[in-house]
Order: C-alpha cells, then sequence, then structure tokens
C-alpha cells in the first residue's frame, strides 16, 4: 500500500480522503482488506492522529470504510448506503417507494443498455451470457432474483458510467423487493425472455434495439408488481 506524505494547501482531511479513496480504488483485489492502524497511517501521511481519525470517520460515512474499535480499518464496497438508509425514511410507503423505484429504473436502466451495446467488451458480453444461463437454469425464485439483479448490474457495468452502477447499488435492496414482487408472484419466465432480447441487442451492437427493450421490460416489471393490491394491503 504506497502512501505519501501530503502537500499543502490542500485541507488536511480532505488530503487524507482523496488519498485513501484513490488506494482502495486502485486495490482491484478480492481477497478481504484492511488499512493499517491509525498510527502508523498518521505517521506515513505527516498528518495528526486526531486528522487521520475524522478522515476515515468521512469515508465511512460514504461507505469506503469500516471501523472496528479494537480491530481496525476495514476497506468496505458500500457506497450506496447513505442513499439505502434514507429511502424508508423519505418515502414510507413500500408501494409509493417501489413506483418511484420503476420511475427511477426508466430513467437510468434503457440508457445504460444502449450504452451497453455500444462500449461492451467482449468478456462483459461472456459475462452476461453466463448470467443468462444462470437465470434460465435457476431452481427457485432466490436463485432468479440474484441472476436478475446481476443482469442488470452487468448491463450498467457495460455502459461504462460508473455513476450508473453506484445508483442501482443505492437502489438494491428496494430492487430486491420489487423483484419478490415480480418473480416472486408469476415467475422468471418474463425476466428470462426479456433479457435475451435485451442482450440480444447488445450482441447486435444495437443502441435503439437495446434501449427499447429495456424499457419495454422495466414497463412490465412496473405492471407485474400489482402495486393497487399492496397499496390495499398496506390501508388495511
Amino acid at each position: 500500500m504506497n502512501i505519501s506524505t501530503l502537500r499543502r494547501p490542500v485541507s488536511l482531511v480532505e488530503g487524507v480522503c482523496q488519498q485513501l479513496a484513490a488506494i482502495i480504488r486502485g486495490d482491484t483485489s478480492t481477497h478481504e482488506r484492511w488499512l493499517p492502524a491509525e498510527r502508523s497511517l498518521a505517521e506515513q501521511l505527516g498528518v495528526s492522529r486526531t486528522v487521520v481519525r475524522e478522515a476515515t470517520k468521512r469515508l465511512e460515512q460514504q461507505g469506503m470504510l469500516e471501523i472496528q474499535h479494537g480491530t481496525g480499518i476495514k476497506v468496505v464496497d458500500k457506497l450506496h448506503r447513505p442513499l439505502s438508509e434514507s429511502l424508508s425514511l423519505l418515502i414510507p410507503g413500500m408501494a409509493e417507494r417501489l413506483r418511484q423505484l420503476n420511475e427511477t429504473r426508466l430513467s437510468i436502466e434503457p440508457q445504460a443498455a444502449a450504452l451497453a451495446a455500444q462500449r461492451a467488451s467482449a468478456a462483459q458480453i461472456q459475462g452476461m451470457l453466463d448470467i443468462q444461463t444462470q437465470l434460465d437454469a435457476a431452481p427457485d425464485n432466490a436463485a432468479a432474483i440474484a441472476a436478475d439483479i446481476a443482469m442488470h448490474h452487468a448491463i450498467a457495468d457495460a455502459s461504462g458510467n460508473l455513476i450508473y452502477r453506484l445508483i442501482l447499488d443505492s437502489l438494491a435492496e428496494l430492487s430486491f423487493t420489487s423483484r419478490l414482487r415480480t418473480i416472486g408472484r408469476i415467475g422468471k419466465s418474463a425476466a428470462v425472455e426479456h433479457h435475451a432480447q435485451i442482450l440480444q441487442a447488445i450482441r447486435r451492437r444495437d443502441p435503439e434495439a437495446a434501449l427499447e427493450h429495456m424499457r419495454t421490460h422495466i414497463l412490465a416489471a412496473g405492471d407485474d408488481m400489482d402495486l393497487d393490491s399492496l397499496n390495499l394491503t398496506q390501508a388495511n
């Protein structure tokens, strides 16, 4: 882990945040990762432990670190956490949260699919094909939901737009609930068919078709959630 002494006049706390964030993003290893101890970080950065403590707290709030008192500072991938934790407070009703989720997906995912058709690498397309195989062979709703979500995340990754993926991660818990209202109610067949159409368009490098197929898929998912019945259940 390459840590260098900070240069002024950057705010010390902000400078530590930027350097640690760059180190975290630059390490693509999949094994569990920990930062050096607070004292060691302070010495390597040339700042006080108070500055390190404030910076790591900020990164924890942003979902990049997890401070485990008595153990250390763990690197995590929870950038979505701040938004995820706010949704139930901002929008108390589940039916309304799901309705707004679908609106959000309509604003983002068709364009992500179009960009994926233009930008996806051969390896990314193969990854989507593998996920489609998993969805088709899913033995139960839990496995189908996991594959469904994985496909949408793979398309966002292939779009090359990291903000799209971060937004989808932020909505992960609510997206899981929406799949319980669709795949959980009517099965996986619609998802299998729609994903196949989207994937075919991406493989053909046809952004317009990819956009339209994704739009159709999300609109159908909104209908399949049957939010009117959920509203009635909540009212009772």
